[in-house]
């Protein structure tokens, strides 16, 4: 179900990542500050203020972490989900391309 939520939340910023103006790994850092940022309202917020702890700098950068080994389990499949959502966008992207569309020209 937390997994759904998070696709859910790839698939409305689905344009942001085909434009290239953010990264998969960088919406699952938004969709996790926002719901720990939320009152929980359903079991996904819950478990998701439970189990996962979110660290940011000033100039971006950011750590995820569980809190606990469930939450180490449940961060590892939300990153691995996110990877392989970009890859399939890539793969998408990919399906019309040819060789020679990759050549410099020279």
């Amino acid at each position: 179900m937390i997994l759904k939520e998070f696709s859910k939340y790839l698939q409305e910023n689905n344009d942001k990542l085909t434009s290239n103006s953010t990264t998969s790994t960088k919406l699952l850092c938004d969709w996790i500050k926002f719901v720990i940022y939320k009152n929980p309202k359903n079991h996904v917020d819950k478990i998701v203020h439970k189990e996962i702890m979110l660290a940011e700098n000033q100039t971006g950068d950011f750590f995820i972490i569980g809190k606990s080994e469930s939450g180490r389990v449940l961060v590892n499949a939300l990153y691995n989900f996110a990877l392989s959502y970009e890859h399939y966008i890539m793969s998408k992207w990919l399906l019309d391309k040819h060789p020679h569309d990759f050549t410099n020209g020279k």
